[in-house]
């Protein structure tokens, strides 16, 4: 079939399946949007406010989802505007294929007229790319890009594509690509690791399990279940890891890290073995490595070797799928309980229950709306069923400690990189992904400033998510570190906001918004019984600390609790 270059590119993506990309047009990409104009009835397309926000719209998509995010820009700043959201994409381990116009072959290097060299830019932050400059090249390379993108450790795959191969045609035929030489995206299992850690595991006396997203991208949520049912090991979890195990089951102890949970920080530094279940031990993780669970064996699940021993070092290495690796690993379990080691879980709980949480979801008198309690009134009308997208920030963290899952992939946020910015086009693109389930953005009134134009892709599209701005006035994650570390000096971070409900109606959203406790409950039944696109801003406490905390360098052990 002898087809243009441009159509055979969307032949490409229904060929993968593809029914969904987020883009936006220019020059150097028209050939490409000329066909997707001629196949719109099986292909939809939709037109951001900002490449940005199509990447992570893409990435909303492919986190809700499980399947491979797409977005389309031109040349030279289209193609730039892309890379914060593949640089997001990258370091979370999100499926994405990136497709991006390029100028004609003969004027590469020539500073041409929207010219950027986008495969150096992207190449560190891509987990490949390649410039196609010849039609037929586009079948197998396309082919190659969704296999890389979706296989192994998922990541971002830009294929760069010049105007001349757009246009030039090829005799087209589609092959799915299954294998690539000296690319092993899945180690094959040895079960001698498995039993090795097997065996650690039987005999610990106080072990702990700590997961990260790698269960959810393995779909290893019931492996992972049945190993701690099985087992007695508590399991904490990564921000990322969250939703892999429903927030209320009885062997969740709750989030490491940063602004984790006090039980599971404390007690990582006096467990006797580690289980490291598709984690990457991440720097907010960890807090100081010369102090981190010294006294453990350290066993790491994890299906990318370049994590093993990179940050700890580990005493029992599996380097496999986590499924298969979980699956081979559960009859060689004995069934235990450790019920003295889970009721140091409780009595930690329970500090923390005194010391942060009570006043977090419910405010001494005279005090302003916390955003937890905002987060515990979406709990009671939601049951723990909404998919939550938060941005980065204080929100964030208040997000992640304090929302109730039953679900798996109901929590989407931007872990490794932080990109404020991300929650209003992933919610966007987590709610096309799944329009069967509430998706609901949490956002703060800094990072919403920063994509806010894609409230005009919500209005075109009428996609219907619920968008809650929890307005502190501040910077507030920043202002928080410079009253702890830096005397109270707010430089740079006081936010003198818009009108933001006037900006919501500007875009034929209905808006709300909310002074008073008293208000709160009513307003929240009211968003999520909207139909449409429901737009609240929740004035929250202007001052309001995340704790637990563990300062910058500081040991987990080291976590405040104010």
């Amino acid at each position: 079939m002898k087809i243009s270059g441009a159509e055979a590119v969307i032949r490409c993506l229904l060929a993968e399946g593809v029914d969904l990309v987020y883009g936006y047009p220019g020059g150097a990409i028209m050939p490409v949007y000329d066909e997707l104009y001629k196949f719109q009835d099986q292909l939809h397309h939709v037109l951001v406010r900002h490449e940005q926000g199509a990447a992570h719209a893409a990435q909303g998509f492919a986190r809700a989802t499980g399947k491979v995010g797409v977005a389309i820009a031109t040349s030279g700043p289209g193609a730039t505007n892309l890379v914060t959201g593949i640089a997001d994409a990258q370091i979370d381990s999100t499926p994405m294929v990136c497709i991006t116009g390029q100028v004609g072959k003969h004027l590469l290097g020539s500073d041409a007229f929207q010219e950027t060299d986008i495969i150096g830019i992207s190449t560190p932050v891509t987990k490949w790319n390649y410039q196609i400059t010849e039609a037929d090249e586009i079948p197998e390379i396309m082919a190659k890009a969704f296999y890389i993108a979706r296989s192994g450790r998922p990541g971002p795959v830009l294929v760069d594509i010049t105007k001349n191969a757009q246009f030039d045609t090829l005799d087209f035929s589609y092959k799915k690509c299954s294998d690539i030489r000296s690319y092993h995206p899945k180690p094959v299992l040895k079960m001698d690791k498995v039993k090795e850690a097997a065996e650690l595991m039987n005999k610990a006396k106080k072990p702990m399990i700590v997961f990260g997203q790698g269960v959810i991208l393995s779909k290893a949520e019931e492996e992972l279940k049945a190993l701690i049912e099985k087992s007695g090991i508590p399991a904490a979890w990564t921000i990322l890891g969250l939703s892999a195990l429903p927030t209320d089951h009885e062997l969740n102890v709750g989030m490491v890290g940063m602004h984790g949970n006090y039980g599971p920080n404390i007690l990582t530094n006096e467990c006797d073995v580690l289980i490291a279940l598709g984690m990457r031990f991440d720097d907010r993780v960890t807090g100081n490595l010369a102090t981190y669970a010294k006294q453990a064996k350290v066993i790491h699940f994890e299906i990318d070797s370049a994590e093993i021993d990179k940050n700890v070092k580990t005493d029992v290495a599996v380097l496999a799928d986590l499924k298969e690796a979980l699956t081979a690993l559960l009859p060689l379990i004995e069934k235990n309980s450790h019920e003295e080691w889970h009721n140091e879980f409780k009595k930690k709980y329970d500090i923390e229950l005194e010391a942060v949480i009570n006043e977090e979801l419910a405010p001494s008198e005279g005090k302003g709306i916390s955003m937890g309690e905002t987060i515990e009134m979406i709990n009671k009308h939601s049951n723990g069923d909404a998919i939550m997208v938060s941005d980065v920030g204080q929100h964030q963290m208040f997000t992640c400690r304090y929302a109730k899952f039953n679900q798996t992939k109901s929590n989407v946020t931007s872990g490794g990189l932080g990109t404020m910015g991300f929650a209003l086009p992933a919610a966007i693109g987590a709610k096309m992904g799944r329009p069967d389930r509430e998706v609901v953005a949490i956002i703060g009134d800094g990072g919403f400033q920063m994509n806010i134009q894609e409230l005009g892709t919500i209005h075109q599209t009428k996609v219907p998510v619920k968008i809650v701005v929890l307005n502190n006035e501040f910077l507030g994650m920043v202002r928080q570190w410079q009253e702890l570390f830096f005397d109270y000096r707010y430089a740079s971070t006081v936010m003198i906001n818009p009108n933001f409900c006037a900006i919501a109606e500007g875009y034929y959203i209905k808006a709300r918004k909310v002074t008073k406790r008293e208000e709160l409950d009513e307003a929240i039944a009211e968003m999520l019984a909207s139909e449409d696109a429901y737009f609240l801003e929740v004035m929250v406490e202007k001052e309001n600390n995340v704790f637990p905390m563990i300062p910058t360098g500081a040991s987990v052990s080291d976590i405040r609790l104010s």
